[in-house]
């Protein structure tokens, strides 16, 4: 079952990769969307034995390294917190795979299109399964590698190609800062195996190491490396830029990458690394504050921007944000509940908004859409869905998973926790605002469209619209199924002892029904101090702090309605009166513009003096055509021997006479 649910994405690519062209691409499309869904049908069932059946374990594959002190062996580590993962990467994998059949129908080269979305999926899969570092940091370059195949998959358009650079280049960043965290890792605890790690963490608490010059809490030192890998990955606020530039790939990559798998990888390490994060307190708290600026900061620029996917993009930044603060605060089940959630309802409001483009002949500029609901009704049924979970809806799942994280900022009782909750609750005020103003401006009002593309609007086919129905049901009923099992919460008794308490109006204390409460549920695969459980914490909260989300949501919601419905001068009115604010959001905080300036310019300078001053001055000066140079020189004058003169000739036979016998007589003199 597990090396099903792992492999078959590899063995789909392989097939698909090397045998494409041989067997057609619907066989492609029949293996890869075979390999997939089966193994989110494996998953499923590795969800059920090993998290509500609390049997984790650890299957070695094979000896992978084993040099000096360094031993690595190839394993797949299942717990709770794999089996989560490999559920959301799967069946939202399987989802797209479909879908793509659909959207790619027209595409000379879905075969490999499909060929790279399922090395992706494997790649993903290698990186929840990691038993150790080196293991994650092969998944983590392989998600890396896919993501660049697929945002820059139409090679033949330049944005295409500049969106695949920037995100590999910008990554790239963060990855630096995640090798140097396996560095220290291995300095500190003398292995890279997450078992020994996590064992010995408390025990290394207090260590001190010396970093450029300074002394610095190891622990520290080793939980901020490692954030940078994941601010790289989940486009936290400083490494983010890569994230809109890649709405430029299909549709599909942007639900796949964007949604659930990729940019989640960051959230999944720090959970994944909580045993040693808690003892790292200031760690945390760079963790909160960067989550809540990044969930406060993307929540603006999306109120300006105009390209639906863009719009979704930022939302999902924003979400990230959501998730990091969270874990900030070291509530990692509710973090984890975000993430599952919201890779329902994101990947369910992407592949709607595919819907749309591919009902309106690849048209992205919301401005030019409008009046499509009765055109397209399965789509605007299915965005209205995700759009309820994302602005936090009572009864859609965004809206339980969000509401705790709140909750839990807030009964942290820290500065940077009532920070976070602030920014947080800004941040749910703007969701709902351009979440419906994305629903207003797509699919209400006059068509804004050019005649020939109103002509052609039409619903999408049933391969796209399938995959929408079975997110939309994780969109709706993921928040209600799975609140228990993730974030109901416990007490520390005395002696050490647990015991779950009630959490809401209604539930019982003890959960006595299909799925565990949150404690068992999540066994070892989680750790959090005894001082430091804000999930049970937030149970606790005042009921205005509850309510706080959803009525700054129904706010955001009523503003959308009355700006774009009713009184669509008022927008027109807020940028003259807030120029400066809005092209500060609309130019996305002037961060590109920045880094073009600061580092893209000056890199361009520094590797033209590299380059003419160093390489083609010292290098190639010096080297081969310099060289070359002395020979044409040397022939050259040689050359003007042969100008067929006899008596030059004759000239210069009689100096190498001379020269060969004064030679022989210097060497029988033995001078």
């Amino acid at each position: 079952m597990d090396y099903l649910a792992v492999f078959l994405p590899l063995i789909a690519f392989l097939i698909a990769g090397c045998f494409g062209r041989e067997i057609g691409d619907k066989a492609v499309q029949f293996v890869t969307c075979a390999g997939v869904i089966v193994s989110a049908i494996c998953s499923v069932f590795l969800f059920f034995k090993v998290g509500v059946g609390q049997a984790p374990y650890t299957l070695t594959l094979a000896e992978w390294v084993h040099t000096g002190g360094l031993s690595v062996d190839w394993a797949l580590k299942m717990d709770t917190l794999t089996v989560v993962m490999m559920c959301v990467i799967n069946i939202v994998s399987a989802c797209v795979h479909v879908y793509s059949i659909g959207y790619m129908a027209h595409d000379k080269h879905k075969s490999r299109f499909m060929a790279y979305l399922s090395l992706f999926t494997f790649a993903m899969l290698m990186l929840v399964t990691s038993d150790n570092l080196l293991q994650l940091f092969f998944g983590w370059e392989g998600v890396g590698l896919a993501s660049y195949l697929l945002i820059g998959f139409w090679n033949t358009k330049h944005s295409a190609n500049a969106a695949a650079i920037k995100a590999f280049v910008v990554n790239r960043v963060g990855d630096f800062g995640l090798a140097l965290g396996m560095m220290a890792c291995f300095v500190v605890f003398g292995s890279i195996s997450f078992d020994v790690i996590f064992e010995a963490a408390p025990d290394q608490a207090g260590r001190v190491l010396e970093f450029f010059g300074f002394e610095i809490h190891a622990l520290t030192l080793i939980c901020l490396l490692l954030f940078i890998g994941a601010m790289g990955k989940s486009a936290q606020l400083g490494l983010h830029t890569w994230l809109p530039d890649a709405m430029e790939g299909p549709t599909p990559v942007s639900a796949l990458i964007h949604a659930a798998t990729m940019v989640t990888a960051g959230v999944f390490l720090v959970a994944r690394f909580s045993p040693v994060f808690e003892f790292a307190p200031i760690a945390l708290m760079v963790v909160c504050i960067v989550g809540a600026v990044t969930a406060f900061v993307a929540a603006t620029i999306g109120m300006t921007q105009f390209d639906i996917k863009r719009v979704i993009a930022y939302s999902t930044m924003s979400q990230l944000g959501y998730m990091f603060f969270a874990l900030g605060v070291s509530a990692y089940g509710a973090a984890v509940f975000h993430l599952m959630t919201h890779a329902f309802f994101k990947a369910l409001l992407f592949l709607g908004a595919g819907s749309v483009i591919h009902a309106m002949s690849d048209e992205q500029d919301m401005r030019n859409m409008g009046g499509l609901w009765r055109k397209i009704p399965f789509t605007y049924a299915f965005m209205w869905i995700g759009g309820l979970a994302l602005a936090g809806i009572p009864l859609f799942a965004g809206y339980y998973s969000k509401d705790m994280i709140l909750e839990a900022a807030y009964a942290d009782n820290s500065w940077f926790g009532t920070m976070a909750f602030w920014f947080g609750i800004a941040a749910a005020f703007m969701t709902a605002f351009y979440t419906w103003r994305l629903i207003l401006m797509t699919f209400h009002g006059k068509s804004r469209a050019s005649k020939n593309v109103q002509d052609h609007v039409h619903e999408s086919p049933r391969i796209m619209l399938v995959p929408l129905c079975v997110l939309a049901i994780g969109a709706i009923f993921a928040g209600m199924a799975f609140y228990t099992p993730f974030v109901s919460g416990t007490h520390h008794e005395e002696g050490g002892a647990h015991a779950e308490i009630s959490h809401e109006a209604g539930t019982e204390t003890h959960a006595s029904g299909l799925l565990p409460g949150s404690e068992d549920f999540w066994g070892d695969a989680l750790f959090i101090l005894e001082g430091n459980d804000t999930v049970t914490a937030a149970h606790n909260v005042d009921l205005w702090v509850k309510l706080a989300p959803l009525v700054v949501g129904l706010i955001g919601i009523g503003l959308a309605y009355l700006i774009y419905m009713f009184k669509e001068g008022i927008a027109g009115g807020f940028k003259k009166l807030f120029k400066p604010v809005y092209l500060l959001f609309l130019n996305k905080w002037y961060f590109d513009e920045l880094y073009n300036q600061v580092f893209t310019k000056n890199t361009f300078r520094l590797g033209n003096v590299f380059w003419k001053k160093g390489d083609k001055a010292v290098i190639d000066g010096l080297g081969p055509d310099g060289v070359s140079k002395i020979s044409r020189r040397g022939g050259s004058l040689l050359s003007k021997f042969q100008a067929g003169l006899v008596y030059q000739y004759a000239f210069v036979m009689m100096l190498g006479v001379i020269g060969i016998v004064t030679w022989l007589f210097i060497r029988l003199k033995g001078w």
